[in-house]
């Protein structure tokens, strides 16, 4: 059978979850085309070659885009099946029942290859499709078909010593052991890791490395979620390839709680981790379920600076808790912790989404802010306990907009000049008076990444 996979948007690196179903329809049996429109056109001629459409949904803005495409197709060819599979598939199953035949999300590529299986064999398109499949059981992965994607040169690149380089991107596992409340991996794996085998993400690097990459991004929602398959598979990519380099994202429990493993993974070649400090309020961080304090996110960055690792901090500044106080401790966190070169400008204008599903729906502390489901944006909406928190979401989210291609300090002056002007605190007119705080230089992709 024909079946086109689009990819949406896959935070700016090349799309392994087109690659790896890819992979395991054409051991079925089926004809792939892989396309990703997030650097490619979206050319009608592949819908009208494809006996099958499965568009992959990985985070929140793929999923907005993929409702777009999945109408795109349904205008051109309305008796072709259509799937969404990925980790945002089941939400707004009501608004996605029109446009989608088939809802897959977990470990998806038993149940996507099944679905193309039965459709092959003449089943109607949405067989079964009463309810999303969710499936969290083991599975066997293959390489995957990354000679069907846009090459390593379309995607971001890390940026180091004034070069940069390309980047390949793997996961090493799936879902998380924990349940962060905000987070949107709990409400599909529920607390639960699946391992990719450390032979098939060897193999995935080898035809990366292959493919011109010098850098590899490891996209599991916790490196170190299974430590002893991470170091595993970190220590045979740098026996095998000494000088390629790499990053992770990792919690701060994590990095704390595992201290041991930094001699051995800046070794084999680690730069930098993402860590999701999220917030400096504490009780914010508790509502979130973090796992983790201030002081402990600050020995966080201490101790991988011991051994020579920089942090790149994700944060949530805004939330329906969220005070201009706040802000204005975020900004002073991030130069005293010297991180201005390493948080995109992006990140200080991120706002808290709800997806359906979402853990903190049911908290206490959401209810008095919380207001209807927006089906465009695919999340209940909210308000903050302070109207002018909101104001500021949306000057900062302008700001950070039309920053372009300045230099990361100049957009943090600028950040940190509308907290401090929201806040009615004295506002610093020069960089020179921020008493420290990196500008440049740091490891770092050359896309900035969001939800």
């Amino acid at each position: 059978m024909r079946v086109l996979l689009v990819s949406l948007y896959e935070l700016g690196h090349q799309p392994l979850h087109v690659a790896s179903p890819a992979a395991a329809l054409i051991e079925a049996g089926h004809h792939v085309r892989c396309v990703d429109v997030s650097v490619e056109p979206w050319d009608v001629e592949h819908v009208r070659w494809a006996e099958a459409v499965a568009l992959s949904v990985p985070m929140h803005t793929a999923m907005r885009l993929a409702l777009r495409a999945a109408a795109s197709v349904r205008a051109e060819r309305p008796d072709t099946p259509v799937c969404l599979y990925g980790l945002y598939a089941p939400v707004s199953r009501e608004l996605t029942a029109g446009l989608a035949d088939r809802v897959i999300a977990g470990e998806y590529e038993p149940a996507l290859v099944a679905w193309v299986d039965a459709l092959a064999a003449g089943a109607p398109a949405d067989h079964g499709a009463d309810e999303p499949v969710i499936r969290l059981g083991r599975n066997r992965f293959r390489r995957p078909e990354r000679r069907l994607l846009p090459p390593l040169e379309e995607y971001a690149h890390l940026a180091l010593d004034g070069e940069e380089r390309l980047v390949g991107y793997v996961e090493a596992s799936h879902g998380c052991v924990h349940r962060c409340r905000h987070c949107p991996v709990p409400t599909v794996y529920d607390g639960r890791i699946r391992i990719v085998e450390l032979e098939t993400v060897l193999e995935d690097v080898a035809q990366l490395v292959g493919a011109g990459a010098r850098h590899i991004t490891f996209g599991d929602p916790d490196f170190l979620n299974g430590r002893r398959h991470s170091l595993a598979v970190a220590e045979a990519v740098h026996e095998r390839f000494p000088d390629l380099t790499f990053d992770c994202t990792i919690k701060v429990e994590h990095v704390l709680e595992h201290a041991d493993v930094w001699p051995a993974l800046r070794e084999a070649g680690c730069l930098f981790v993402v860590c999701a400090l999220e917030s400096v309020n504490e009780g914010i961080l508790e509502r979130l379920d973090k796992g983790h304090t201030v002081e402990e996110a600050r020995a966080a960055i201490a101790l991988l600076r011991e051994h020579g690792i920089e942090v790149r901090p994700s944060w949530m500044p805004f939330t329906p808790w969220t005070t201009l106080d706040d802000l204005v401790e975020i900004v002073d966190f991030v130069v005293e912790e010297d991180l201005i070169g390493n948080v995109d400008p992006v990140q200080y204008a991120i706002r808290l989404l709800l997806p359906e599903g979402s853990l903190l729906l049911e908290h206490p502390d959401m209810a008095p802010y919380l207001g209807p489901y927006d089906a465009e944006g695919l999340g209940y909406t909210w308000t903050a306990a302070d109207p002018e928190v909101d104001r500021l979401q949306a000057r900062l989210s302008s700001l950070v907009a039309e920053a372009g291609d300045e230099p990361t300090a100049t957009t943090f002056f600028r950040v940190r000049r509308a907290v401090l002007e929201a806040a009615g605190r004295e506002v610093v007119d020069s960089l020179e008076a921020i008493p420290s705080g990196s500008v440049e230089g740091r490891p770092r992709l050359t896309e900035p990444w969001f939800c």
